[in-house]
C-alpha cells in the first residue's frame, strides 16, 4: 500500500515537471495552473491504470493451476470512467490441482476450494471447501475443521457455471493422455446414496 502511495506522489511529481516544462518552452504564455493541474492528472493516471491493472497482475501471480471462474465488475459514481469501462472489483479462483473428486452410486462428487480475491484498501483474500453434486448439479460449503457440508446452505448451480465447468473437468484415471473429461456442469444440489 505504501508503495503506490510513493509511486502516485512520483507520478504527480512527473507530471508537474512536465507542465513545468511546457510552461518554460511556451516562453510563460501557459498558464501557472498548468503546474499542479497535470501534478493532479499524473496522480489520477496513475490510479486508474493500478485499478485496471490490478486483476491481471493477481491473475499472473495464480499458479498454472488455478483457473478464473468469474468476475465481478462494479460502477461507481466518485470514478466516472467506470460508467464507461467497468472495474474488476474481485474474482473467484479454482485451483484444479486440489480437486478430489469421488464416484457414490450414480453421482460424481466434486471437493475443491474457491478462492476470492477482492480489490479494496488493502487486497482481501477469501476461501471455501464446496462439495459440488455434479449429477444434480448442486453445491454446498463445507465446515472449516470438520469438512461436513452444511446442508442449510445447499444451492444449485446452472450446467454453464463457470465454477461447475473448470471443477467438472478433471483427468480420468483411466486415460493414459491425460483427456480432460466435462464433470461437473452445473451447481450441484448434493444428492448422497
Amino acid at each position: 500500500m505504501i508503495w503506490h502511495l510513493i509511486a502516485a506522489i512520483f507520478a504527480g511529481l512527473g507530471a508537474a515537471g512536465v507542465g513545468l516544462i511546457l510552461r518554460l518552452l511556451s516562453g510563460k504564455r501557459l498558464p501557472r495552473w498548468i503546474v499542479p493541474a497535470l501534478g493532479g492528472l499524473g496522480i489520477i493516471g496513475y490510479q486508474i491504470h493500478y485499478e485496471y491493472t490490478w486483476y491481471d497482475y493477481k491473475q499472473a501471480q495464480l499458479p498454472a493451476s488455478a483457473q478464473v471462474v468469474s468476475t465481478e465488475t462494479d460502477q461507481m459514481a466518485w470514478r466516472p470512467w467506470t460508467y464507461a469501462v467497468p472495474l474488476i472489483t474481485a474474482f473467484n479462483v479454482v485451483d484444479q490441482s486440489n480437486l478430489v473428486t469421488r464416484e457414490t452410486g450414480k453421482d460424481r462428487l466434486v471437493e475443491f476450494i474457491l478462492y476470492r480475491f477482492e480489490r479494496q484498501h488493502t487486497d482481501h483474500v477469501s476461501h471455501q471447501a464446496y462439495l459440488l453434486n455434479c449429477s444434480a448439479q448442486e453445491m454446498v460449503p463445507l465446515a472449516e475443521e470438520s469438512r461436513q457440508p452444511r446442508y442449510t446452505e445447499l444451492r444449485r448451480v446452472e450446467a454453464s457455471a463457470p465454477c461447475i465447468r473448470r471443477s467438472a473437468t478433471t483427468p480420468e484415471p483411466n486415460d493414459p493422455k491425460g483427456r480432460r473429461t466435462p464433470a461437473l456442469t452445473a451447481a450441484p444440489s448434493l444428492r448422497f446414496a
